[in-house]
């Protein structure tokens, strides 16, 4: 069966911008807060925490100093890219000699996904000026291009939606429509939002530094398979945290994804103490038992019609402490024109606060 449990599974976590400048303010302890607490209840339950730019506000040597103090901390793998205010020094030689990251572009398998690591600002002049430069547009055609000849899906990361890429924003969006990319995840926003074109789930975190709508947190992201999920959790929120990875809610339902009507539920857990059980129904119906796939992967077999349906999992952890994770499921016939921009944004969806505001500096965000 093609959603067969052992199809790949990506799992990571995206803190937001931090805009690092001094420590002990309030951005800086957030930041050590989100690695204490990532250390604490995740453990090596994701394959890797993501920084998707502007990481020290002026990008300065003593502010990639505090960046890379937090990230000593962290137990869990990360990667790092820049945003264009790593790049105000018109350099990133402090981004590469504090952080320690490969050069980018860069492309790792990893969960059995292609992820593609990029640089969209050290070829342009500085600010948001965003480019990728003919050298690495190439390299994202040819690694696109092998991961489309061999049936592997896409994960980008880059700093700004691809429409934020000037002359070469068209370019870049219809790059990624004829390819197997299926997820976007981007910074730069300041804002949690997602906007879906149908073929490719577009994703932004809050800001850690500069946040200009609800408390500080960090997202859970997947790629099951083709099947994409996201899920922000606020700092001071209780665990544990359960986040259902396939199938498909509504609002990020890639066209052809899940087959009908056989489907798998699947979904990730995460907390203090060991999560013991998990379960699921469909709509009022009644609870049913899932299996433990590894330490905080659950799983169990579903069979769905064409209707819409709503799916609840419930986790519950050894000191009885429960969480519960909730989607829509319906055909979705979705097509929009992919613009690589916030057009084809979702919405407001406050249970995964995400809030509609767009408050914040990008090109699409409302006035402060």
């Amino acid at each position: 069966m093609s959603n067969s449990i052992n199809r790949p599974l990506l799992r990571f976590i995206q803190i937001g911008d931090l805009h690092l400048t001094e420590q002990a303010l309030q951005n800086h302890r957030d930041f050590i807060r989100i690695v204490h607490e990532l250390n604490r209840q995740v453990d090596g339950s994701v394959d890797f925490v993501y920084l998707p730019g502007d990481n020290a506000d002026d990008g300065t040597d003593e502010q990639f100093d505090l960046v890379c103090g937090g990230l000593n901390e962290l137990r869990l793998p990360w990667r790092a890219i820049p945003g264009d205010h790593d790049f105000k020094p018109r350099s990133l030689e402090s981004f590469y000699r504090a952080l320690r990251v490969r050069r980018l572009p860069s492309a790792e398998e990893i969960g059995g996904h292609l992820c593609l690591f990029l640089d969209v600002v050290s070829q342009g002049t500085g600010g948001p000026d965003f480019k990728l430069g003919t050298e690495q547009f190439e390299w994202i055609k040819d690694r696109l291009a092998d991961a489309q000849r061999d049936g592997k899906a896409c994960v980008v990361f880059m700093h700004a939606y691809p429409a934020d890429l000037g002359g070469e924003a068209e370019r870049l969006s219809q790059l990624f429509d004829e390819s197997s990319v299926r997820l976007v995840a981007m910074g730069h926003t300041h804002y949690n939002e997602i906007a879906h074109d149908g073929r490719t789930v577009y994703a932004a975190t809050r800001s850690t530094g500069q946040i200009e709508e609800g408390p500080v947190g960090f997202s859970f992201a997947a790629l099951d398979g083709d099947v994409v999920s996201w899920r922000f959790k606020p700092l001071d929120s209780p665990w544990p945290f359960v986040m259902i990875t396939a199938p498909a809610d509504r609002r990020l339902d890639l066209q052809g994804t899940e087959p009908e009507p056989a489907r798998l539920v699947r979904a990730c857990a995460w907390g203090t103490a060991p999560v013991s059980s998990a379960e699921f129904r469909i709509d009022d119906g009644p609870w049913r038992q899932m299996s433990r796939e590894d330490h905080c992967i659950f799983v169990a077999p579903i069979i769905v019609g064409q209707q819409p349906f709503r799916l609840e999992v419930r986790v519950t952890d050894e000191t009885g402490a429960t969480a519960d994770d909730v989607i829509e499921c319906e055909t979705n016939d979705l097509r929009r024109a992919s613009t690589g921009s916030d057009a084809g944004s979702i919405g407001a969806w406050p249970e995964r606060h995400l809030f509609g505001t767009q408050l914040g500096p990008n090109r699409n965000g409302r006035k402060w």
